[in-house]
């Protein structure tokens, strides 16, 4: 038996420049098969990487990581641990941030996050945390050293979920969705 939450949508994003995975906000964007067109994760299919050591580098495989979720009470946790005034949505790359959900990083895979339009992501699974982000957040705060690998630590557990578009359709910064437990 599944149940379900309501969340805000806090913010959206998407991240379309080439030299950097920090995403752009803004306030709508489509859901396509595949993800958000544009976005530097966009695909039905993408190249395996370090993530998939279990196919050679470069082999074509399912894109799982479509879209990047992350909540605005775990980014709160995350700059709380490295004792730095915030930790901003698009600095970890995200696409969309969710309000009212604190522990979306435990949603077990097959959860669904069920937006008005009747678009769809489906859980794959929590984002494991890189040093990339780290990157981003020592650039923003030069006086604290360590906070590269320091980021990789304090955000296990707490790095949001990757996922697919299992519904197409549009979704709204302000809006309200579902998220249902599987």
């Amino acid at each position: 038996m599944s149940k379900h939450h309501e969340i805000e949508i806090y913010s959206i994003y998407i991240g379309n420049q080439d030299d950097t995975f920090v995403t752009d906000k803004t306030e709508e964007v489509d859901l396509e098969y595949g993800g958000i067109q544009g976005d530097l994760h966009f695909g039905l299919t993408k190249f395996a990487g370090s993530r998939e050591s279990m196919y050679k580098r470069g082999t074509e495989i399912f894109n799982r990581r479509q879209i990047s979720i992350v909540s605005v009470e775990e980014c709160e946790l995350i700059a709380e641990k490295l004792e730095v005034d915030q930790i901003l949505p698009e600095w970890l790359g995200a696409n969309v941030a969710i309000k009212g959900f604190r522990n979306l990083t435990k949603l077990p895979p097959g959860s669904r996050i069920i937006f008005p339009s009747g678009a769809g992501i489906l859980c794959e699974g929590e984002n494991l945390p890189c040093t990339q982000p780290g990157e981003v957040i020592q650039t923003k705060y030069p006086g604290i050293l360590g906070l590269t690998t320091r980021f990789v630590k304090a955000s296990l557990g707490q790095r949001g979920i990757v996922g697919i578009v299992e519904s197409t359709g549009r979704i709204v910064s302000g809006d309200t969705a579902k998220v249902i437990v599987n």
